[in-house]
């Protein structure tokens, strides 16, 4: 959706700033992950057993990124932001579909997610520095995780068949377009 090196933009309602905003994406988000965790593990028990620790993992660091973005926005008084139930179910439906797919898709869904997701968390604290150090401060709490969540996806992947391929283009678009209507929202 965004260029890198492209500005970050929002449609900010009221006092909010584009910190608030990002704070409150940024939680929905996380919650859309867990949700994309919470099925893939639940179906993996039956299709990909040998994820389910993995899963299990990556679930715990995306409730603590949740648990952080969700204390800033109760430090700063305001409510999530209206993509939060849109995350859920699109999280949902993208765990459901990969997760029954087996292992490779769940590895390749994590993959497209978090590449775009840590593109867009550079872009938002390159738009953060020295403006709202305590959202640049929760970003970077998170970004490690991220990394390391698409890192080891990468690794069990190896090289990506034509329907893996799909598979991220479906799902690196969807996570961006969701991102940017949460931001416009």
């Amino acid at each position: 959706m965004t260029e890198p090196g492209a500005r970050l933009t929002a449609s900010l309602h009221g006092s909010e700033t584009l910190g608030d905003r990002i704070m409150k994406v940024n939680h929905a988000g996380e919650q859309g992950a867990i949700a994309v965790y919470l099925t893939q593990r639940w179906i993996a028990r039956w299709r990909a057993p040998e994820m389910v620790a993995e899963l299990t993992e990556f679930l715990a660091h995306e409730r603590r990124h949740r648990a952080l973005f969700a204390a800033e926005l109760k430090a700063r008084g305001r409510p999530r932001c209206r993509s939060f139930h849109l995350c859920t179910a699109s999280g949902i439906m993208a765990g459901l579909i990969t997760g029954l797919i087996g292992r490779r898709a769940i590895a390749a869904t994590t993959i497209a997610i978090e590449r775009v997701v840590l593109h867009h968390l550079t872009l938002q604290l390159a738009a953060l520095e020295g403006e709202d150090p305590r959202a640049a401060a929760t970003i970077r709490a998170i970004i490690d995780d991220e990394q390391e969540h698409h890192d080891r996806s990468v690794s069990r992947l190896g090289e990506a068949t034509m329907l893996e391929r799909l598979i991220d283009r479906a799902i690196a678009f969807s996570t961006g377009a969701i991102i940017w209507l949460g931001m416009r929202l």
